[in-house]
């Protein structure tokens, strides 16, 4: 499995888990990763938090 793949499964699994409140959630856990100085954690979950972006973002319209 890819790194890719695998922000994919996390994105989803915290998605299904927290529902509209998954980004709210990865906002948090980065916030308690920068204030802990872990900053390849916060790394890790502003990619996290991309991939929930678009999963989050609505379909684009076909040209």
């Amino acid at each position: 499995m890819t790194r890719d793949q695998e922000l994919w499964g996390v994105a989803l699994a915290l998605l299904k888990r927290h529902g509209d409140q998954a980004p709210v959630k990865v906002a948090e856990r980065i916030g308690e990763l920068a204030t802990q100085g872990q900053f390849d954690g916060v790394a890790l979950w502003q990619d996290i938090a991309r991939h929930l972006d678009r999963l989050l973002a609505p379909p684009e319209k076909p040209m």
